[in-house]
Parts: structure tokens; C-alpha cells; sequence
């Protein structure tokens, strides 16, 4: 760490620690495609995207040309009380590119966060009913309703579990011992909570992303909708952080075959800008008029950029390049790390790569501590990568990463496990970071 960053880190004090999630002292002053600079010089390969929100990168051209054109002559700040071209358009370019049923509209909000705080009130008004069917570990947002659904919250005792919520297990193929049985049993799960008449909605993740990168046995989602179709529950499928190209398809619920009643969007659909989108029945979210009012949503900078966007997506056909960029990662991972027990697994598609770390593949108990010593370590080497559920090392590059850009992230994982297995990282440093 250049003595510049360091500096510009310890003024990070006057930040409310509410809003800090850090790993190690990381602090940037610059991006390029898929680096990030540090103040001093020191360059990183940036293999989580912040969290996926910089999926085309940082400063991709479309995007920066987006915003300035906007910026220079801003039809306005918000949508609340007019409408623009690129906020009409917008949410018309989210309905050609998002399958479902004609007569849906859109929600245009801050962050993924907001846009499924909306879905989920307004699925309890139009139903007319207050529970909600989510699952463990999950990650829909940090405030409001959406929070409280939210079981990576609920298990930090960040927020208080209520009755109007129910928490269903996660079906889990590297840790069950019959995959298609636990997805059975949860599926019963959801028609037993169902058959009491007063479930307003189901909210899902198609791959549990912040609960561990967990990827469901193939079919589960399709069955899930289907299941709640059948049962007149909504089902709102939160497509924020593994959606817009990440999975190897546009939408990771198309992987499944599955058409949820509402999807939500956020984090790579501004590029980095704060914008969020929820899609879905008119009847949903056509009511109450009014009840989701935040004055700059939908302002002329950050949809262009969403338009941009969602552009360069389809026209670069950055799906189909995160798939192949997946398959490189992950057999390189394979091959370079097949010595070391204390990888488990490697998983995902796409550019959604989860590395669990573990004591020793047949035991396959977690080890917390060495993911949160290897990320310290990846960085110290010159790379960004964050852990979740504890022990699941989390791998999300930019959409635009090249061959051999994969060749070094794959170079540098295995180092840092390498050398973290080995002892070689200062556990005591480690231990200011917090993580999750």
C-alpha cells in the first residue's frame, strides 16, 4: 500500500462505519476497464466489480459518452413529476429485453435495494395479504422491507425477524446429500406455508449470491414458479447482483426456463451510477399511486447510462463472452488449485464463480478464516476479490475481462490460497477487517 493510499485511507474515519463492509485497506482514486488504481500508482485487477455493479468496467466509453451527453443538458433531476426520453425509454428497453406478460410496467428506483422493497409492498396491496416466503441467507437490500427479508441481515442481528416473513432453507448441492431431495422438500415447504391463504409473495434469488454463491440444482427455479403460479403467489425474482449478462444469459432465471411474475434489476444496470429497476403486472405496480416517491429516481444522467448500458449488453454480446470467460476461469482455477484440499469447490456460470474454501474436501467444513486471509492476501498481490457466507471466495470480474487478464486472476487466486494455507499472511492484520 502506497503511503498516498494509506493517507487517504485513514481520513476514511470520518465515514459512518454503518456503511462500511471492508476486507483490507482498500482506497482507489481511478479505474480502467478491468483495473483499479490506487492513489500512488499501484494498479489492481479488479475481480468483483464492485460487488458486480461496474459490469461493463470502469469508463467504458458508451457509458462515459452516456452520462456526459446527459449531464450537459439534463432534461430535469428527476422523473417524479415529469417524464424524459430516456426514462420512457428505458423502462421500454426493460420490457423488450425482460420476458412476461403484455401489460406490465416499470419501476424506476435508486438501487436494488429500493426496487424490491417497492415489488414487495406492492405485491402485499394488490393481494391484499402480508407474508412473505424468502430464504435463508439471502440478500435483498439494506433498509425498509426489503431488509427485513433479507436473511444475511437477519443473521447479523442487523435487523429483528417478524412474523410476516418465513425463512425456507436454500437448496445447496455441494453441501446436500440428495440435491433433488432437498429440493423436494422445499418445494412442500412452500405449499405448506402457501395452503394457509395468506402469503402475498415468494422472493428468490436465482443463485444465493451474498449466502455463499450457492447455485440450485437445475430446475429448481422453474419448479418454484411453477409451484407458485399454480398457488396464486406472486413471485418476485431478484435479479440485482447475478443478472444483465453475468450468468452466460441475459437473465439468470432464462438459464432455469423460468418466467417470474416480477424481476427486479440494480448494480450493473448504471455502470456504477444509482439506478434500480423493478418489472412486472400493471396490477401490481400501477397501485398505490404515489407510494414509492424518491424525487431524483429516474433522472436523465443515470437512465441514459442504464440505456447505454443495456446497448452495449446486447450489441457486444457480453452474455455470451461471460460465458466463455467463465469456462476459462473456472478450468484454470481447476487445474492450478487441484493440489490444494483446502478448495472444495468451484462453481457457477458465467462470470458467477464461487471458490469455497474449506479445512479438507472430504470434511468439507468451512474455513472463515482462510477466505478472509486469502482476500487480504489478493490484495496485497494486486487484486480485489471479497468473500461471502463466510468461507466462499466470490469472483465477478467485469463482463469485458480478456483472455489473459483471466490468465492472471487465475495466477493470483491461486497464489493468495496458496500462500494463505501456507501461513504466509499476518492473521493479526487480518483480524481489523471484519468482512461480513
Amino acid at each position: 500500500m502506497t503511503s498516498s493510499a494509506a493517507e487517504l485511507y485513514a481520513r476514511d474515519r470520518v465515514v459512518a462505519g454503518v456503511e462500511k463492509l471492508r476486507f483490507f485497506p482498500l482506497a482507489v482514486e481511478s479505474g480502467h476497464g478491468c483495473w483499479l488504481t490506487e492513489p500512488g500508482g499501484r494498479r489492481l485487477l479488479d475481480l468483483s466489480a464492485t460487488w458486480t455493479a461496474a459490469g461493463l468496467g470502469h469508463g467504458h466509453p458508451a457509458v462515459v459518452d452516456a452520462a456526459h451527453r446527459a449531464i450537459s443538458r439534463p432534461a430535469g433531476a428527476g422523473g417524479l413529476s415529469a417524464v424524459h426520453p430516456d426514462s420512457v425509454g428505458l423502462a421500454e428497453d426493460l420490457l423488450a429485453l425482460t420476458p412476461g406478460d403484455p401489460d406490465r410496467r416499470v419501476y424506476l428506483g435508486h438501487a436494488g435495494t429500493d426496487a424490491n422493497d417497492v415489488a414487495l409492498r406492492c405485491a402485499r396491496f394488490a393481494t391484499g395479504k402480508r407474508r412473505v416466503i424468502a430464504f435463508e441467507h439471502s440478500y435483498h437490500g439494506g433498509l425498509g422491507v426489503a431488509m427485513g427479508v433479507s436473511g444475511v441481515h437477519i443473521d447479523a442481528g442487523s435487523v429483528a425477524s417478524t412474523p410476516d416473513t418465513v425463512f425456507l432453507p436454500y437448496p445447496n448441492p455441494y453441501r446436500a446429500a440428495d440435491p433433488q431431495r432437498e429440493v423436494a422438500a422445499v418445494l412442500q415447504a412452500v405449499e405448506r406455508e402457501c395452503s394457509q391463504d395468506d402469503v402475498a409473495c415468494l422472493i428468490v434469488e436465482p443463485i444465493l449470491s451474498d449466502g455463499g454463491l450457492v447455485v440450485p440444482p437445475p430446475g429448481f427455479l422453474a419448479e418454484l414458479t411453477q409451484l407458485c403460479r399454480r398457488l396464486d403467489v406472486l413471485t418476485i425474482c431478484d435479479e440485482v447482483k447475478v443478472g444483465l449478462g453475468r450468468p452466460g444469459t441475459l437473465h439468470a432465471f432464462e438459464r432455469d426456463g423460468a418466467t417470474p411474475d416480477l424481476v427486479t434489476f440494480g448494480k450493473a444496470l448504471g455502470a456504477g451510477l444509482p439506478i434500480s429497476a423493478a418489472v412486472g403486472p400493471a396490477a401490481v405496480l400501477d397501485q398505490p399511486v404515489a407510494s414509492a416517491l424518491l424525487t431524483t429516481a429516474g433522472n436523465p444522467v443515470c437512465t441514459a447510462v442504464a440505456r447505454a448500458v443495456l446497448d452495449v449488453l446486447v450489441k457486444e454480446g457480453l452474455a455470451q463472452r461471460a460465458a466463455e470467460a467463465g469456462r476459462r476461469l473456472r478450468s484454470g482455477l481447476a487445474e492450478a488449485t487441484a493440489g490444494l484440499e483446502c478448495v472444495g469447490d468451484i462453481r457457477g456460470p458465467g462470470l458467477v464463480i464461487g471458490v469455497e474454501l474449506v479445512q479438507d474436501r472430504q470434511s468439507k467444513t468451512p474455513a472463515p478464516d482462510l477466505a478472509a486471509q486469502v482476500v487480504y492476501r489478493l490484495w496485497e498481490l494486486g487484486a480485489v476479490c471479497y468473500y461471502v457466507g463466510g468461507n466462499v471466495l466470490e469472483v465477478t470480474p467485469p463482463l469485458v475481462i480478456a483472455d489473459d487478464e483471466v490468465d492472471v486472476a487465475v495466477e493470483l487466486l491461486t497464489r493468495a490460497i496458496d500462500d494463505a494455507q501456507s501461513g504466509r499472511v499476518d492473521a493479526e492484520a487480518v483480524k481489523e477487517f471484519a468482512g461480513w
